[in-house]
């Protein structure tokens, strides 16, 4: 690419550096300050795309109060996923992120043999008849038959941002499942409110997991919301996040997600794990503010309430 092409694909961004970073590295401005990734870090170091006070600089310079770092940010030039025509529910957007309500049945984005039919291809198609080139960043990820809230970055910059706010517990996702049996009970067997077991991947079932002594570390956190006649609706937070987290642990404490053929019993009320992402709250990478998004219980959740006659508690939905 040459120098002309580089210019009009792309923008500076610059910080001044302020006195209690003297001394900094280069590299370490740029991560911790600047909350560039990694990835991009060495593409930029690579393509010599990092500056100080105008001029290119490496990795190890040391900086002084008042140096100018300007990094060069280059536009997206693809979508990330191959854009194909669906349904996205957007539930919330700017220019820096977007969170879409995710149905059940669909992927996040492609993995192992399912190459199209994502919520990432549906993304790109919807950006795609914006007329934008934005790539697709997921944040995080729900299984296929889990529904609601997805979060997605529209920038490089907003990725790395959330990633971190991600990995320091910034971003907070409340869950909401209906469970077979008296969630009453559960809550003397667990008066903290927190369900603190290690979990590990199946060795005959390698796309299973299970509570095992060897396990990583698995906290999961819930609230009773409401009974009905033979389930219960409870709200859930994650400390960890381990595959399958939710559904092995209350299958594990023998209350399993109505509907969970892979954990539990196959339901006649529902035809899959009765999970939703009913809520996601985070920080603005931009802008610092606190943004709150809720996601409307789905409709065969609600059917499934009413029919054992569960409140929701709040409203949702």
């Amino acid at each position: 690419m040459n120098s002309r092409r580089k210019e009009k694909n792309s923008s500076l961004k610059k910080y001044i550096v302020a006195e209690r970073y003297a001394g900094m590295t280069l590299e370490g401005y740029l991560k911790e300050v600047m909350s560039v990734s990694a990835r991009q870090r060495q593409k930029l170091f690579f393509s010599r795309g990092v500056y100080v006070n105008g001029g290119s600089a490496h990795t190890k310079r040391l900086l002084k109060a008042g140096d100018m770092v300007a990094i060069r940010q280059f536009k997206d030039t693809g979508y990330g996923a191959v854009p194909e025509e669906g349904a996205v529910d957007v539930l919330y957007e700017d220019d820096a992120v977007i969170v879409l309500n995710k149905p059940a049945g669909v992927l996040v984005h492609p993995a192992g043999q399912t190459k199209s039919g994502t919520l990432a291809n549906y993304l790109a198609n919807y950006f795609r008849q914006q007329g934008r080139v934005v790539t697709v960043r997921a944040l995080h990820r729900l299984d296929r038959d889990t529904t609601g809230c997805v979060l997605f970055a529209k920038t490089a910059e907003a990725q790395a941002r959330l990633e971190a706010m991600l990995a320091s517990g910034q971003v907070h996702r409340k869950y909401a499942a209906v469970v077979v049996g008296d969630a009453g009970l559960l809550r003397e067997r667990f008066p903290a409110g927190a369900i603190d077991l290690p979990i590990g991947r199946n060795a005959l079932q390698p796309n299973r997991r299970q509570v095992m002594e060897d396990g990583k570390r698995a906290v999961t956190r819930f609230e009773v919301v409401s009974q009905g006649r033979s389930c219960s609706l409870l709200s859930l937070t994650l400390e960890t996040g381990r595959t399958h987290q939710i559904r092995v642990h209350l299958a594990h404490v023998g209350y399993p997600v109505a509907g969970d053929r892979m954990y539990g019993i196959r339901s006649r009320d529902i035809g899959r794990q009765a999970l939703h992402g009913a809520e996601l709250d985070f920080l603005h990478p931009v802008t610092g503010e606190r943004i709150a998004v809720k996601a409307p219980y789905p409709q065969d959740m609600q059917r499934l309430m009413e029919l054992d006659g569960i409140g929701t508690g709040d409203g949702n939905g």
